[in-house]
């Protein structure tokens, strides 16, 4: 089975939280990276993600560690929602 790395990148405009990490992360730039395996039995070349991880601390701010954190792509997506909002 084949498998990939995307990588992206995603803004929060306000502090943030997700369920996975127990501090509010501040305002910025994140890369999140997506791991992804193909399904097998199909016609054509399809995908599915299996895991995703965030890094920590935000791109262009300095921390005591580096981290890459797994989250639920669900959590990240419904917080990137929340962000959205007046």
């Amino acid at each position: 089975m084949a498998s990939r790395t995307t990588q992206t990148v995603v803004r929060f405009s306000a502090p943030f939280r997700l369920p996975d990490i127990d501090t509010v992360q501040p305002a910025g730039d994140y890369r999140v990276d997506h791991d992804e395996e193909t399904i097998e039995g199909a016609s054509w070349l399809a995908w599915r993600r299996v895991g995703a991880f965030i890094h920590l601390p935000a791109i262009g701010m300095r921390g005591p560690t580096q981290q890459m954190v797994p989250i639920n792509p669900a959590d990240l997506d419904a917080a990137l929602e929340r962000d959205k909002q007046p």
